[in-house]
């Protein structure tokens, strides 16, 4: 498949981890359900058995990236001989841990002429060390570990199984969309997998209004209005909804340089990085990120004096 550069890639989020996604509509790293859980998606790092959730457009001459207004909706374009078509990225927001579905729900759609896409969900659980089964279902396809985690599909269209992927090719006209939307089971999600995840054009607009009422409260009203509002709500999406807490990076393994030895695992909060996270927030009126990552170091710190 080869390697993206690092810039080819936009991030969504859900406030508990977060998915990257290439500027070809492939997304090459993702850990769910948390920041620090094991990788379901790593093809960042091993193009070859790292997984990843593939939707290429064929016949692609250019593509483009960028995101709805004030929002972390992650949109790919793909300029073809025969239409323009349109991928929309996000991760619907929950304030509560309890009952949460960690889903990625991908909107594909036809903006001009016809355009055919192949799709290919290759997940490769655990840093790609653990074996997993497909099993086909009506409204897509389970993917199984024979362990605890076991993750859905949930798919309008068929799906086809070949080669641990769960694959299908489909054509769209001009206004045509489908959804597509890849979660995590858990164990309260009997029976049907698919009945428990909502209308997911009702939780594109859900998540589209949280993240402009997020951006809404900032205060700056200067020229750099657009990269400000850019750069908090990425800033935003590196933060840990239960605690507070604010991760360095959401990846790990990526080389500083190439055959080097730093390729940490940025998942941590580095107390420098997060200071100058804070800073930023409190520059521009997010004075609750601050005092939540403040409440959550200060735990920490109470957790020292205790084993002390």
């Amino acid at each position: 498949m080869g390697y993206l550069p690092i810039e080819d890639h936009g991030v969504i989020g859900d406030l508990y981890t977060v998915a990257l996604v290439g500027i070809d509509g492939t997304i090459d790293w993702c850990c769910l359900p948390h920041f620090d859980s094991p990788s379901v998606f790593a093809s960042i790092l091993d193009d070859t058995i790292g997984g990843c959730f593939k939707l290429s457009s064929e016949e692609t001459v250019k593509s483009a990236q960028m995101y709805h207004p004030d929002s972390n909706i992650l949109v790919t374009r793909s300029f073809t001989k025969n239409g323009l078509g349109q991928i929309e990225d996000f991760m619907p927001i929950s304030r509560t841990e309890r009952r949460k579905v960690h889903q990625i729900i991908r909107k594909v759609s036809c903006v001009r002429g016809e355009i055919q896409y192949t799709l290919e969900c290759k997940p490769a659980f655990n840093y790609a060390q653990s074996r997993h089964s497909i099993r086909m279902c009506d409204g897509g396809a389970i993917f199984e570990t024979g362990g605890r985690e076991t993750f859905a599909l949930q798919s309008p269209i068929a799906l086809s199984i070949k080669g641990g992927a769960a694959t299908t090719t489909f054509t769209l006209a001009e206004g045509d969309a489908l959804y597509f939307v890849f979660f995590r089971l858990t164990e309260d999600l009997s029976g049907d997998p698919f009945q428990h995840i909502y209308d997911p054009a009702e939780q594109f607009e859900h998540t589209r209004q949280f993240w402009q009422r997020w951006v809404q409260q900032c205060t700056y009203r200067g020229r750099w209005r657009d990269m400000v509002y850019r750069s908090a709500l990425t800033l935003k999406l590196l933060t840990f909804e239960p605690t507070g807490a604010i991760v360095a990076a959401p990846t790990m393994g990526l080389p500083e340089e190439i055959g080097g030895f730093r390729n940490w695992d940025y998942r941590y909060t580095w107390i420098r990085d997060a200071s100058f996270t804070i800073y930023a927030f409190m520059r521009i009126g997010y004075f609750e990120e601050a005092e939540r990552f403040m409440n959550w170091l200060a735990a920490r710190c109470d957790e020292i004096d205790t084993k002390n």
